[in-house]
């Protein structure tokens, strides 16, 4: 098929919705390109028929920051490794590329990525874009891993950037919200292949919190699930094995029959059936948590850093996060703790607990200071508005700041107060798509008309 089939634009069969299924889309046309010329075609004719464009990656931002009401761009058929540098370790990879790919892409040179989330159903322009991240204070988000990018601007030009070439572009577009162009390619900088001696313990919650800083300061990659209305969190612990090294005999790889029961059944099947009982009979649900956190025991296992990091999440929830100073973190999860107590919420998902870096992306989260994110999480079939209202209100009160792809209610002038550059990405918005044609509904809240 000719690069110009590929820019024809289809009438959407089925309406787009995101993964939890909370958002869905009214595009008038969806188009799949397959190479960077059909990509410039399909903005250029769009544009300049007045239709707003937007790329769409898996859909797992739980907001609606990837709708649009005119031409939806996926990138199903524009996936893959485009090169490798064996000088630098950056390997560039098409836009539509899932995290879930990388491994097998990577795994011919040695390399992985230095850090990620626990989802990897994201393609990797969508995962920078939004500010996705994994967690440990030595390590930043993804997007701070970026060393190039290759875009289409709204005038349809092709532009290549990085650090030397169009600065001020690839600054902020390494999180750019979508809204500075339809991005190609993704440099990223990846580290050699490594092993990850992991461990689960369940603990108090009181002493979860009250030593969470210090360990995070002592480990690579520490996070914590508290299931509301129990005493004790799972706490996640990860350190990084240096070439060669063994960990002690507590330790063992992890096999394919321990991943099964733990990810399919403990963590998919058996929460999915407490979810939808919860959701049914929500008085059950401060029982159901006590009886789960009671299980959840110790275990020690090595596996490769992506069988470490990654895990499987069946079961659909809505999400809300926010990143918050450091040190204010630990007094925040004890608010949110009360809250939860003081108004008798039912809460059927874990709050999770993580940390990054401070890194110096204009739009990230942890842009120029050490954060703590804090999630929480409802079951898709469960109300959600009352209880992430009210804990939203605690985290903005302790100076947090929302994951672009996840649920919160903050607006143009609020995040300004936020983010020291955010008149500057605005104005560079100005620049590069004065029409706003990659416009919608959520960057008009976010950053303004």
């Amino acid at each position: 098929m000719s690069a110009d089939e590929t820019a024809k634009p289809k009438r959407r069969p089925n309406a787009w919705r995101n993964w939890s299924g909370g958002v869905t889309e009214t595009s008038t046309l969806v188009a799949g390109p397959t190479s960077e010329t059909a990509v410039k075609a399909l903005v250029i004719g769009a544009s300049g028929s007045g239709l707003k464009i937007k790329s769409v990656g898996s859909g797992h931002s739980f907001n609606d920051i990837a709708t649009t009401e005119g031409l939806r761009l996926h990138f199903d058929d524009y996936r893959g490794l485009v090169s490798v540098n064996p000088d630098t370790n950056v390997a560039t990879f098409r836009a539509g590329t899932k995290l879930h790919e990388l491994p097998k892409l990577l795994g011919p040179y040695d390399l992985a990525l230095a850090n990620q989330g626990d989802i990897d159903a994201q393609t990797i322009a969508g995962a920078i874009s939004t500010g996705t991240h994994g967690t440990g204070l030595g390590f930043s988000g993804l997007a701070e891993m970026v060393k190039s990018l290759r875009m289409v601007l709204a005038d349809g030009s092709i532009v290549y950037c990085d650090e030397r070439t169009h600065p001020d572009l690839f600054e902020f577009a390494r999180l750019g919200l979508g809204a500075l162009g339809v991005v190609l390619e993704v440099g990223i900088q990846c580290v050699p292949a490594f092993r990850v001696a992991a461990s689960e313990d369940a603990m108090p919650m009181d002493e979860v919190v009250e030593s969470f800083i210090e360990r995070a300061r002592s480990n690579d990659h520490v996070e914590f699930f508290w299931f509301p209305h129990a005493d004790t969190a799972l706490v996640k612990t990860n350190r990084r094995l240096a070439p060669g090294e063994e960990p002690d005999e507590s330790f063992a790889p992890q096999t394919a029959l321990a991943k099964f029961v733990d990810e399919e059944v403990v963590q998919n099947w058996a929460h999915q059936l407490v979810a939808s009982l919860g959701s049914v009979v929500p008085g059950v649900v401060p029982k159901i948590n006590q009886f789960s956190a009671s299980l959840m025991g110790r275990r020690h296992y090595v596996d490769d850093s992506h069988g470490v990091f990654v895990s499987q999440r069946r079961v659909r929830f809505n999400e809300m996060e926010y990143a918050v100073p450091l040190e204010d973190g630990p007094e925040v999860v004890r608010e949110i703790q009360q809250l939860i107590d003081a108004n008798d919420w039912n809460v059927s998902f874990p709050i999770e607990v993580r940390c990054a870096g401070a890194d110096e992306v204009p739009l990230s989260t942890a842009y120029q200071r050490e954060s703590m994110y804090i999630s929480v999480h409802q079951y898709v079939r469960e109300p959600h508005l009352e209880f992430f209202g009210a804990v939203e209100e605690v985290l903005q009160a302790a100076g947090g700041r929302p994951h672009w792809g996840k649920l919160h209610t903050l607006r143009a002038d609020e995040l300004r107060e936020l983010y020291p550059r955010f008149d500057d990405f605005v104005a560079l918005r100005n620049d590069v798509d004065p029409n706003r044609v990659f416009a919608n509904q959520y960057l008009t809240r976010t950053l303004g008309e």
